[in-house]
């Protein structure tokens, strides 16, 4: 049996009608309210042919067809055009971002708010990978004993801080080594920074020798550190607003989900990935969330994506307009967080 073009017009009729109405769809309904020029008796017939397919079910012997995830499947890849929204719309998605630019995590809770606001989902994006930014600066600052502040800032104008354990020694030894390491690795990215070049150190400053061989297996670690997966999350509120979550107990299990590090990651995808991906059902590898669906693409600072952006719905998503306006975000922050607009 094959997927003549009257087919895949029935097929995307219903899955456009069963976004807006979330009810079955019938060919009554079809014949009613589209003009396919065919009979309901042609119609029901095609219905038949695609829920054999597979790409339709029958909740209900009585009730119209919904999608299936194959459905869903094809109509993403080849059924839906481009549903850009208005100019006049992303001018104000790139102006709310820009003028309220503060620091690195309220833009990208904005920017998830924003998304979250216009899709009408849930939204998560991670934190600029800190590893994939270029260093700017590295400070040593001694605080009280033996406790030293390591502070990293990226071009990107995130930073990191973290609290150390170190040995008795003046400020003014730190300084000197702080200036050195910033003159060294000044615009090279933070995950290229080579720990043999930083133990070069005790060769070209044997001054320094004793404090730098204590000081490179503590940043070793602190780059290990960098790999972990910081987000936010918003608009978990738009799913009860939803008929697939109506059950209170199905809420508090995705509630449980997206406090779930490994689920946000599966939701998110592959880090490194470029370009826009759609999971639908099963595909996104979460038995709890089977019947939702996760659009998800990278941004990017200067030139390396760095993050992520997702928003989680139901599989009855409009997603011509959700993969427009993602993309959209996607590209804001990646002009943001690679200076473009800073």
């Amino acid at each position: 049996m094959n997927m003549n073009d009257r087919k895949l017009t029935i097929l995307k009729i219903i899955i456009d009608d069963f976004i807006d109405t979330a009810q079955p769809v019938g060919s009554r309904t079809i014949a009613k309210k589209y003009p396919v020029g065919i009979s309901s008796a042609t119609i029901r017939n095609e219905m038949a042919d695609l829920e054999e397919l597979g790409y339709l079910t029958q909740p209900h012997t009585s009730a119209g067809r919904i999608p299936s995830d194959l459905g869903y499947r094809l109509y993403v890849d080849a059924l839906i055009g481009n549903d850009h929204a208005q100019k006049e719309q992303y001018d104000l998605v790139k102006g709310l971002l820009l003028n309220n630019l503060i620091e690195v995590e309220d833009v990208v809770r904005q920017a998830a708010t924003l998304l979250s606001e216009l899709t009408g989902m849930t939204v998560i994006i991670t934190l600029p990978q800190f590893k994939k930014s270029r260093l700017s600066n590295f400070r040593l600052v001694k605080l009280a004993g033996a406790k030293v502040l390591l502070i990293l800032v990226s071009d990107s104008g995130a930073f990191k801080s973290v609290p150390i354990n170190f040995i008795d020694v003046d400020q003014s030894i730190l300084d000197n080594i702080s200036l050195i390491l910033t003159d060294r690795f000044c615009n090279q990215s933070i995950e290229d920074i080579n720990l043999r070049s930083v133990s070069r150190l005790t060769i070209d400053h044997p001054e320094f020798k004793s404090v730098v061989e204590y000081l490179v297996p503590i940043i070793k670690d602190v780059f290990r550190e960098f790999d972990d997966l910081e987000h936010v999350v918003e608009g978990v509120n738009h799913i009860m607003d939803t008929p697939e979550f109506a059950d209170p107990a199905k809420v508090k299990r995705m509630m449980g989900l997206l406090a779930n590090q490994e689920i946000i990651k599966a939701i998110v995808g592959n880090l490194d990935q470029e370009g826009i991906s759609v999971k639908i059902g099963k595909e996104i590898g979460v038995e709890d969330l089977t019947d939702c669906s996760a659009i998800s693409t990278g941004y990017k600072v200067n030139g390396k994506v760095a993050g992520r952006v997702a928003v989680l719905g139901p599989t009855r998503m409009g997603y011509g307009k959700v993969i427009s306006v993602t993309d959209y975000i996607r590209e804001t922050l990646s002009e943001m967080f690679s200076g473009i607009n800073l």
